[in-house]
């Protein structure tokens, strides 16, 4: 990624010596990016980058973008140290966030957020861009909550887009997704939840997490099995939507791209659940990055 395209930050890491190595760090306001020298066993070789927001979260048309290169070979972990909170907005301004990052072959990046969380009337759109080889590896994230519920809000923001797309060699389109939650005049954000509080999406791709693929796609499939069974003639009204309780969370699971990437969506009644799934099934990167993600 050139660096003119980068404007607020830009991080490049490398093979040094036989470890993975920021070479190259700069970012301005309103970004901030913190590399600690040690997450995890000092055996480890991961380098972790922590982005922040000055002030604690975005404020109205705040524009940041991001560049990260992650050389052959390298191993990245890039999160957050809390929530990304978007301010109200402030004559209909869109806050904007935007990263664009290249994963070296047998490279391996995970993109591990704390969720997004929109302020009443916040208006904001994030893109993420990545590009792969076929032995890349990459785990990525992204989910957002309804809003501040100790003050009352549920899905009170007007507007919240998230692009995600991953492009192969020749820039071969291997995934392309994007949500978009607005408020609109006779249509509520909040109406159509029906109560969930939570939306994530955790991409998995790479030939080093095929076991976290095969773990995922398998407890999945078995777990939300249970959840919509058909009940059987002995509650005398098989089939009924009565006869179906509401999960506290849902997931599904489904692949992509000639490697057979794995895409899982959730929703859920609150955040600790999400937290919860994210530990779980992302625990086994550990020998990879130091420590579990959402430890």
């Amino acid at each position: 990624m050139e660096e003119r395209m980068a404007e607020t930050g830009y991080i490049a890491v490398e093979r040094v010596e036989g470890r993975s190595t920021v070479t190259r760090c700069f970012c301005k306001y309103p970004l901030k990016l913190i590399v600690p020298k040690k997450v995890g066993p000092s055996a480890t070789d991961a380098v972790w980058i922590y982005s922040i927001s000055y002030g604690g979260g975005i404020v109205s048309g705040d524009r940041v973008s991001c560049g990260l290169s992650v050389a052959d070979d390298c191993t990245v972990a890039l999160t957050t140290q809390a929530s990304t909170k978007v301010y109200k907005s402030v004559d209909s301004k869109c806050s904007e966030q935007a990263l664009e990052a290249r994963v070296g072959r047998n490279a391996f990046l995970a993109v591990i957020p704390d969720p997004v969380t929109c302020f009443s009337t916040a208006r904001y759109s994030q893109k993420q861009v990545f590009y792969v080889y076929p032995d890349s590896n990459l785990v990525v994230v992204d989910w957002i909550t309804s809003g501040r519920h100790e003050s009352g809000e549920r899905w009170n923001f007007e507007l919240y887009k998230s692009t995600n797309h991953i492009f192969g060699e020749g820039h071969q389109p291997l995934f392309i997704d994007s949500i978009l939650l607005e408020e609109r005049s006779g249509t509520s954000i909040s109406k159509n939840m029906q109560g969930y509080q939570v939306i994530a999406m955790i991409i998995i791709m790479g030939p080093k997490l095929k076991h976290v693929q095969n773990q995922v796609l398998d407890e999945v499939k078995r777990m939300m099995s249970g959840h919509f069974r058909t009940p059987g003639p002995a509650t005398g009204r098989s089939g009924s939507k009565h006869d179906l309780k509401k999960p506290e969370l849902v997931a599904s699971c489904s692949t992509f791209g000639p490697k057979a990437g794995v895409v899982v969506r959730v929703a859920a009644m609150t955040t600790e659940s999400v937290y919860m799934f994210l530990r779980h099934h992302l625990a086994s990167l550990e020998p990879l990055l130091g420590v579990s993600p959402y430890r």
